[in-house]
């Protein structure tokens, strides 16, 4: 089993892990909130933490809530950087074109995923190697017509 961390938590629901094995702990929601059609709001979880350094947490959508619901995060994953010591707040926003959707005090919102992270050392060059890919960017792998995948 991987090593679990310390994360010291101010919460009046703490995030939970909903089956073993699981890598995102639910957040809930602190306020209710009406997303009409189209439209994106900020929700408190009331959950504020001290990761140590040299960890992250991401804020990432619930599949649950996207599959059924048309409900995402804006700014997906969120990042949670080691030294923010405020409120995480998730930005949802209802993809649905006709319904609303209604989020309670205590609804299940996202997830948190923490993971250690590796801080970069950029190197100034004047040039990048090469490589397979190369400067090949959007689409530019095809989609399975252009590869010859029958469907």
């Amino acid at each position: 089993m991987p090593e679990s961390v310390e994360v010291l938590i101010v919460a009046g629901d703490l995030p939970a892990y909903a089956h073993p094995g699981d890598a995102g702990a639910d957040l809930a929601a602190a306020e209710a909130v009406e997303l009409l059609p189209g439209e994106r709001a900020t929700i408190g979880t009331g959950v504020s933490i001290a990761l140590p350094d040299g960890y992250v947490a991401f804020v990432v959508p619930r599949s649950g809530l996207a599959a059924k619901h048309g409900i995402t995060i804006v700014n997906s994953p969120g990042t949670v950087d080691a030294g923010y010591r405020g409120e995480i707040r998730v930005t949802l926003l209802n993809t649905d074109t006709s319904m609303s959707y209604p989020v309670a005090v205590g609804d299940r919102i996202a997830q948190l995923i923490v993971m250690p992270v590796s801080r970069a050392r950029f190197v100034p060059v004047e040039t990048l190697p090469g490589s397979h890919r190369g400067v090949g960017g959007f689409g530019s792998t095809g989609t399975a017509s252009t590869l010859g995948v029958q469907a």
